[in-house]
């Protein structure tokens, strides 16, 4: 274990730095600065030596070089156990570091203010820190290597210990500063393709931040966590506020990320029950409790246990009727204070705040959609399109009446967000069949039909993709459809076009189709 003599700390977080330093100094190491953590040690009373007594130059070009230099990467990469590299410190008058103390230029945080120019993002980048902190980690047998102040008691116990840190905790430290590296240059690769407009670059780079382990994935046997995306700011699952209730489990995070996209479609109030990332009830009204028993009347046995979202405040009324039932989770933008009384009284039910989100109507979504493939990742955009009814084509003799556009444009909404093959039902502005998932699109219809029962009379119907046979129709036809809308573009669109007019069915074709696998 080497014993720690000479310390090299250049720092833009300072938290907890000046302590750190002034209980190194108090033992004897020496301390090596630059610029503005060089300042505040003096400042602060600890001996510093500055990098540039150290080198004999000064630091030149704005700061843009100062550490770049053999008398601080030598002594940060000499070899204590090599008696040549040993004779080359001493032939260049070159003392090795034991210790590296290193935050990098905020990069991240610069390009994440809004209205943040092209040239200062440039300008904080930092070249020199990545290169000390990888100089370091690479030599983490001799030299040990901190890039959080989380580490920095951790470190300090063991020199007050044992004057050095062991071998493990150099290797875990050394391990650690090189994902940070490759995260901060993850950010800046991800921020410069996105100015070259380069949206699939040969290399993709993509950096998360750990938010918390699980307890474990979809089941038990599976180890897992939860990752953030760097600048998830409001209106995003990730950056929810937890204001009551257990820890968020694997399928609880993907289930309120499923029924948030889902409710966030709509500009009215509205209520999306989610059941395995599915939708099985979804309701708009005129007021968020109008929404919401209309979500829970969609399916009632199907809600239980399930994940509520809504698109506006929880009220007290709202509150109290979603008491009446278990359910996993509710999210919403916000809850008034009775709200919160009424719901807080049920000790495990999860209360979601999305902080700084307003109501739906197409807001946007995550950019990209990342999914695991067997050695390889799948990257696409994500699935914003919306619909506007001029977009639309009547396809059939009998054009929508009025109502049954509200109805249709509603179910084309639901649609997009159940898995495929997907058969929405809906009527009165609320869902009342859903078939998701299913290998064939009748299967799915039939789900869907028997789900609605009577209440499919009456009703419109939404797909996802093309009828590729007439038996959908067939279907809807005996259940007393009287709209459906769904892509088109089959070889066989003909044959259900004449199949909705021989049963005086409206249809129209979006020419858009949302898979959802």
């Amino acid at each position: 274990m080497p014993t720690i003599r000479r310390a090299l700390i250049s720092v833009s977080d300072k938290t907890g730095v000046v302590s750190l330093a002034r209980e190194l100094a108090d033992r004897g190491i020496e301390i090596v600065s630059t610029g503005g953590t060089a300042r505040l040690l003096k400042e602060s009373g600890v001996p510093v030596t500055g990098v540039s007594e150290v080198t004999g130059f000064p630091e030149i070009l704005d700061g843009r070089v100062k550490t770049l230099h053999p008398k601080i990467h030598a002594g940060l990469l000499a070899r204590q156990d090599v008696e040549e590299h040993r004779h080359q410190l001493r032939e260049h008058g070159i003392q090795p570091f034991e210790l590296v103390v290193i935050s990098l230029y905020p990069f991240r945080e610069t390009v994440g203010r809004p209205g943040v120019s092209f040239e200062e993002a440039i300008e904080n980048i930092d070249i020199g820190g990545p290169a000390m902190i990888r100089a370091a980690a690479k030599n983490h047998r001799h030299v040990t290597v901190l890039v959080d102040p989380e580490d920095y008691d951790l470190v300090l116990s063991q020199i007050r210990e044992r004057g050095g840190v062991d071998d493990a905790t150099r290797l875990r430290l050394a391990a650690k500063a090189f994902r940070h590296t490759a995260a901060y240059d993850a950010l800046i690769a991800q921020y410069l393709s996105g100015r070259a407009g380069e949206a699939f670059p040969e290399k993709l780079t993509v950096t998360f931040d750990k938010v918390q382990d699980l307890r474990y994935g979809e089941n038990p046997h599976q180890k897992a966590a939860f990752y953030r995306e760097p600048f998830a700011g409001p209106g995003r699952i990730a950056a929810a506020e937890k204001l009551h209730g257990k820890e968020l489990s694997y399928n609880n995070i993907q289930d309120a990320g499923a029924a948030w996209e889902s409710v966030r479609e709509f500009a009215e109030p509205a209520a999306v029950a989610v059941k395995h990332t599915n939708p099985c009830g979804v309701g708009v009204g005129s007021s968020l409790t109008e929404a919401y028993r209309k979500a829970y009347e969609a399916d009632p046995v199907s809600i239980f246990g399930g994940i509520v979202a809504l698109n506006r405040p929880v009220d007290k009324e709202t509150a109290e009727q979603m008491k009446g039932i278990f359910l996993e989770i509710v999210i919403a933008p916000d809850f008034t204070p009775e709200a919160l009384e009424v719901l807080k009284q049920k000790k495990n039910l999860r209360l979601l705040r999305m902080a700084g989100e307003g109501q739906g109507g197409g807001a946007e979504n995550i950019p990209w959609r990342f999914t695991a493939a067997d050695g390889g990742l799948l990257v696409q955009e994500a699935d914003r399109k919306g619909l506007d009814r001029s977009e639309c084509r009547v396809v059939t003799k009998r054009a929508p009446s009025e109502e049954e556009w509200k109805e249709l444009l509603f179910a084309w909404k639901v649609v997009k967000h159940v898995k495929s093959n997907a058969i929405v039902l809906a009527k009165d502005q609320r869902t009342v069949g859903i078939g998701a998932g299913q290998m064939n699109r009748v299967g799915a219809a039939e789900i869907a039909i028997r789900q609605a029962g009577e209440r499919s009379r009456g009703a419109v119907l939404a797909s996802d993709a093309f009828f590729p046979m007439k038996d959908t129709v067939e279907a809807a036809a005996r259940a007393g459809i009287t709209a459906i809308i769904q892509p088109g573009g089959s070889i066989r669109d003909e044959e259900s076009i004449a199949e909705a007019d021989r049963h005086g069915i409206a249809m129209v074709f979006t020419g858009i189709r949302h898979f959802k696998h």
